[in-house]
Parts: C-alpha cells; sequence; structure tokens
C-alpha cells in the first residue's frame, strides 16, 4: 500500500480521534502537519493498522 497525502487528509478529515491523534503527534514532536500526516499513516494506517480498511476505501475508484 501506498502513502498519499490526499487520501490521509480524506480520512483525517472524517475521523475525530485521527484528528486528535494528529495533533498530538505534531505537538509532541514538534513536526509541521505533512510528517505528522505520514507519521500518523506508519502509525495507524500501514502493516494492517486500525484504519487501514478505510484508507484502502479512499484508493478505491469512484463507481
Amino acid at each position: 500500500m501506498k502513502y498519499y497525502t490526499s487520501h490521509m487528509k480524506k480520512l483525517v478529515m472524517a475521523n475525530e480521534d485521527l484528528q486528535v491523534k494528529l495533533k498530538k503527534i505534531m505537538k509532541e514532536h514538534d513536526l509541521e502537519k505533512s510528517f505528522a500526516l505520514k507519521a500518523l499513516y506508519h502509525a495507524e494506517v500501514a502493516s494492517g493498522g486500525k484504519y487501514q480498511e478505510a484508507y484502502r476505501e479512499l484508493d478505491l475508484p469512484n463507481r
């Protein structure tokens, strides 16, 4: 599965829990949003993470 910033932004906007986690990562590690999104992706989506299925659904073509 490949990382796409646009997919992560959509996923975060749709999920309040991920919004809180993103803000926490940005504050704790003093990261810009783009880097924090990537960190959140690796922590919560990649390799069987809790939000992997929701992320995959964003990757499906609209039908």
